[in-house]
Formats: C-alpha cells, structure tokens, sequence
C-alpha cells in the first residue's frame, strides 16, 4: 500500500482517535511546547470512561487538566519532570515523579522498564516520501511513538520541519488528526537588574568560538544579551529558543568552530514564539537528535570549549547543588543538567556554570546555604560542579578544599546573608573547619 493511501485510510477526528485509550494505558504525550493540545482535551473529556490511565510526560506546557482532583479517578501524571500545571498534584499525592536523566528516558520506554500504550504527538504534514517531522520535539518524543502500541499524531502544518532525526513515517502512526491549532509559545522573559548582572558574569567566561548549552528561562537569556560581541559561538544544547535565534541572525552564532557536526545548531527540543518556530522551518542550520544521543556526556564531549549553563534553587558551602527540590517538596526534575555538567567537563576547554540569584523570596532567603534542607534532593555533586555564579560574581570550585569553597561561595552570596552563613558553618562542623 502506498503510504498516502495508508495516510488517508487513517485520518480521523481527535474525538474518534482518543477512544484507543482504555483504562489502565499508560499515555505518553509528546514533550513540552510539542504537546498536542486538541487530543489531550479530546482525552480529558472521556474522562467519565475512564479508570486509572497513566499520563507520562516532562515539561508540561498545556492546561494540565488531567492533574485536577475532580479527574483523580480517571487519570494519574507520572511526571518525569515537574511543573507549575503538575506540580500541587505531584506534592498532594495524586501524582508521582520518577527520577530520571532526561538522556536515559528513551531507553525506559525502548527497553519496557516504563511500556508505552498510546502516544499522543504533534507532526509536520507529510513529505513527498510520507515522513512527518516531531519538529520541536524529537528528544523522547520519538522513542515514545516507536515503541507505543497506539501512536495518535496531530498533524500541524505550524509544526516546523527540522534537519537530523527527528522524523516517522506514515506506517509507524496509527491515526492521524488534522489541526490548524497553534503550537504552544513560550514567551521571551522579562529580565530584570539580578539577571542581567548575573548574564554579564557568565559571559565573562564565554570565549570566541565556544560551544554553549543553554537552559530554559530568564538566567540563559540573560547570559545570550550579553554575548553580541563574541564571534563564532556553537550550539549543542538539549533546547534552544528566541534568544539564539537572535544571535544566529546577528552572526555572532556560527557553528563553523564546532568539532562535533560543524556548522549545525544540535538541539533535541526548541519553545519559544510563532516566529521563532517560522525561523526553524526548513532551517539547514539546525538538527534535532532524540535525546539519549544530544545529552550523551560522551557526545557532548565530542566538541571543545562546551560551556554549559544551568540553573538551582540552592548551592551548599561544599559545592553540592539542589535544582529539583524545595526540601522534600518536588518542585521540577534533573532534566539535563547532569549529563551537560558530565558533557562539559570532558570537553577539552569545557567548562558547566551554575548560575542562580543569591536570594530567594524575595531577598529574605539566601540560595547559597551552609547545608541543603532536610529531604534535599542533590542534582549536581559536589564532585561534579564546576563554577557556580550569582549577581554578586563566579567562584571556580573544581580542584578547590571545602574551606576554599566556603570561602569563595560566601564571596558571592548576597552580602546580608554573608556573616550568618561563616556562623551556621561553624555550628555545624565546628570552628576548625
């Protein structure tokens, strides 16, 4: 059968598509601003037929509504990554968080340590050759269709066509549903006077012809303000959004220095606006990669001079580093931070910076503390952390004795807070260290 053939014999409506779910499916959706929001509403609204289904996702950038308790009965998140949508259920027992690497996702639905029974993506339309592109969400978006029973696939001509792997074709989607909807935006951030102080000193250590990974949020769009001047800058990161989009347009952001797929922005995911997302489209500069091959330590390695850029909550005095955790509160996931950190470090010339305000709550918490909070998830190791920075400067902790840490972090932690850590450190390990 010739896969148009295939294509128009499958085409149904997002209401009809949705009756493949049963009760007790586990339903993987398609990550952040790749989520196919017609067939999740189309989903929730059959929720009076259905019990226990299991919805697995990272970053949720839709309504969430599946997490209400009025649909506890018919739907449980298993989040991968929590977020603002799923984040009280999460912590109000109604839903559950998996720790994982962002990179070893693939790997848990392809070896069936998490199977896969549905799952619900956004597609380009066709090619001529009958291949529908993931776009702006290739990273464990693919691995989940080609190893679901059931794939459901919103076919979006907004969906930008990508370069790399980051395509399926016609035979591997079970129903395909027309939409015109728009893709979900992530709106640049607003960047305030603590950001930009922080972005300056980030960038101080960002040389011509680096290879940046870059986060999501106000921190790495700070640090892309301050780099117009720089010249032939890479890109391998696990996403990219408006602010390289600027760059590459400006000619800071070349790629021809990279050692790893020069000339090519490597990415596994993309959020940012419409016209961002028209920017992508048919782009020969970009290639999108599922993620258990862009986060790859030993990949990302294969460049020189990677500097990789992630965020925390809190920094400790020996160097170890909570982004996942408010105490034992759940508040988002290790993502790629950990397998960019290990990447950056084996990189000949790398370095992995972990930017943060000094303060949280509005400047009535320090975020650099003598100990973590009981319950504490630790995302980067002590081990493992290279640079940390706040408004108030960078301290190089690789090859440094705790007492150097103490000193350096203190240096830069927001000075009202300064004397009260050197006093918490002596309650706690006492004055001779």
């Amino acid at each position: 059968m010739k896969w148009h053939d295939y294509y128009n014999q499958h085409l149904t409506t997002a209401s009809e598509a949705v009756k493949a779910i049963k009760s007790g499916d586990r339903v993987v959706l398609a990550h952040a601003c790749g989520e196919p929001k017609s067939l999740v509403d189309a989903m929730v609204d059959r929720a009076d037929g259905l019990e226990q289904v299991e919805i697995v996702h990272m970053v949720s950038m839709g309504s969430g509504r599946y997490c209400l308790e009025e649909y506890a009965k018919a739907f449980r998140h298993n989040s991968l990554f929590v977020g603002g949508t799923t984040r009280k259920a999460v912590n109000d027992g109604r839903g559950d968080y998996t720790p994982c690497f962002f990179s070893e996702i693939p790997g848990l639905f392809k070896n069936k340590i998490l199977p896969v029974d549905v799952a619900l993506i956004t597609v380009s339309p066709p090619d001529k050759l009958g291949f529908f592109c993931l776009g702006i969400s290739v990273d464990y978006t693919k691995q989940a269709a080609l190893s679901a029973k059931k794939v459901i696939a919103n076919v979006n001509p907004n969906m930008p066509r990508v370069g790399g792997d980051s395509c399926l074709h016609a035979t591997e989607i079970d129903y395909f549903v027309p939409t015109g909807e728009p893709l979900i935006e992530l709106a640049p951030p607003k960047l305030g006077e603590i950001e930009k102080a922080i972005g300056g000193h980030v960038a101080s250590i960002i040389k011509d012809g680096d290879c940046l990974q870059l986060g999501i949020g106000a921190l790495p769009d700070a640090v892309l303000s301050f780099l117009t001047e720089k010249n032939d800058l890479g890109v391998h990161s696990e996403m990219i959004s408006d602010g390289a989009m600027h760059l590459v347009n400006s000619g800071v952001i070349t790629c021809r220095n990279k050692t790893f797929l020069p000339g090519k922005i490597v990415i596994t995911f993309a959020m940012g606006t419409s016209t961002f997302y028209e920017w992508l489209n048919d782009n020969t500069m970009i290639e999108a990669f599922p993620v258990d091959f862009v986060n790859d330590p030993f990949i990302i390695a294969r460049n020189e001079n990677v500097v990789s850029i992630n965020s925390a909550l809190a920094v400790d005095l020996m160097g170890q580093v909570a982004a996942t955790t408010l105490g034992p509160l759940q508040y988002s996931g290790v993502g790629g931070q950990v397998d960019f950190v290990r990447g950056a470090t084996r990189s000949k010339g790398g370095r992995a910076i972990i930017a943060m305000p000094s303060t949280a709550a509005k400047g009535t918490q320090s975020r650099i503390v003598a100990c973590l909070q009981p319950g504490s998830s630790v995302t980067t190791s002590r081990y493992d952390v290279d640079y940390v920075a706040t408004e108030y400067g960078i301290a190089a902790l690789k090859g440094k004795t705790l007492r150097q840490r103490l000193e350096s972090l203190i240096e830069i932690a927001h000075p009202d807070f300064r004397d009260q850590l050197r006093e918490d450190h002596k309650k706690l390990c006492g004055p001779g260290r």
